[in-house]
């Protein structure tokens, strides 16, 4: 489960300490703004890309990058900070040349959008920028979906413009109706266990459509946005440019589907073993795969849940999974080690009921079933359905492992 909230939560760019940034230098009417992108990258952090904002000025001798998606792992209590969701970033700043190397280094191209803004609405964001830089300012609470590395851009722009008597960026609408979940899936279609941890993490928050300004977290949407933003009357954008290009970057190839396949097959083994069983008295094999079916949704349930009430993560809360994945499933795989159940029995009868209502409505729900979870859903239905009607009364007197006289009512 280590790329569980790794895959959800780490910013698109590299960790790194910042050096505090040289004093601010006055800018002439020659300066000008981009836009820049970098590509998604293969490693986990990478994976939805990184924006960053570029100002040049070679009257001044400045070429700039401005960057909120680095943090440091000096910070106090790092990695409790990164699970709870307390993890500050930082606004870094970096030379145009050095930055440009770097994501070459990495095979990670970047697309430039040069922005139409007047002289003094560049001024009034390159201080902006250098004040944010400053190290009592630039640390900032990190958020997923409502504050990264994308959104604090369109945020710091549309500061500057209003500080200058310019409208607000006006953002193009998404096309589709997209929801968050929408937005965010195919960039680990080719990572399964990311795909799938992801899907399983992330709760209702990202179920609803997304508006223009909001769907500008993903550093792709942003650029696309971009593209078709406006400023009063006349476009953001006056040119595009491609920095460098690697052949296949950022093209997210088709993977194995594993994690769905192998819980289908967990679904036809425990199918053998209730047919097999059924009726009789649970075998040595159906009581190991009970305590390890019902262990391990007990476990995931209990990440989800704690990830919802014990962290400040806004898109891992209401969970719908939750619904199924009882954590209460971890006391009832240790119940599964004794032979007698009579005191159980109402709940796997309760658990069985729910959790194939769950399964038969899943399909009107707004947050997705992930293929591989739905045959693991359907099997604690029928494994819970098993341990409360699947097993005949024991003759009166029988004598269980545990060397205790057993009831005429087994679960």
């Amino acid at each position: 489960m280590r790329f569980f909230v790794f895959a959800l939560l780490v910013a698109a760019a590299p960790a790194s300490a910042q050096p505090s940034p040289p004093a601010p230098i006055g800018l002439s009417d020659s300066a000008r703004v981009s836009l820049l992108t970098m590509v998604p990258g293969d490693e986990v952090y990478s994976l939805w890309g990184h924006n960053a904002l570029r100002i040049v000025d070679p009257a001044a001798g400045l070429d700039r990058t401005y960057n909120y998606g680095t943090f440091t792992f000096e910070q106090p209590n790092f990695v409790l900070r990164f699970l709870s969701g307390r993890l500050d970033y930082i606004l870094g700043t970096a030379p145009f040349d050095l930055e440009v190397a770097h994501y070459r280094s990495l095979g990670r191209p970047i697309i430039e959008q040069r922005l139409d803004l007047p002289p003094e609405t560049v001024r009034a964001l390159y201080d902006r920028l250098e004040i944010n830089a400053l190290p009592a300012n630039r640390a900032y609470r990190y958020d997923f979906l409502r504050d990264n590395c994308s959104t604090r851009l369109i945020d710091v722009l549309d500061d500057a413009l209003v500080a200058t008597g310019q409208p607000r960026i006006d953002l193009p609408a998404p096309a589709g109706g997209a929801t968050f979940r929408d937005l965010v899936g195919p960039y680990s279609k080719g990572r399964p266990i990311i795909d799938l941890s992801t899907n399983l993490g992330l709760g209702l928050p990202m179920d609803r459509v997304a508006e223009p300004r909001e769907a500008i977290f993903l550093p792709d949407a942003l650029l696309a946005a971009a593209d078709g933003a406006t400023i009063g009357d006349r476009p953001l954008v006056a040119e595009r440019d491609t920095l460098f290009w690697v052949e296949g970057a950022g093209t997210v190839e088709p993977a194995f589907p594993w994690p769905t396949v192998v819980g289908w097959l967990v679904l036809a083994l425990g199918l053998v073993v209730t047919v097999w069983g059924w009726r009789k008295p649970p075998s040595r094999g159906a009581r190991v795969l009970d305590q390890s079916l019902f262990a391990v949704v007990g476990v995931v349930g209990l990440i989800l849940l704690l990830l919802w009430v014990a962290t400040e993560h806004y898109v891992t809360r209401a969970n719908l999974e939750l619904l199924w994945m009882w954590p209460t499933h971890l006391v009832f795989a240790l119940a599964l080690r004794r032979a007698e159940l009579v005191r159980w029995r109402p709940y796997a009868i309760a658990n069985a009921v729910v959790t194939a209502g769950v399964v038969v409505v899943w399909a009107g729900l707004p947050e997705p079933m992930h293929s591989a979870v739905l045959p693991l859903a359907i099997l604690v239905s029928i494994r819970a359905g098993a341990r409360a009607w699947g097993v005949s009364p024991p003759p009166a007197g029988a004598i269980s492992e545990t060397g205790e006289a057993l009831s005429t009512a087994e679960a």
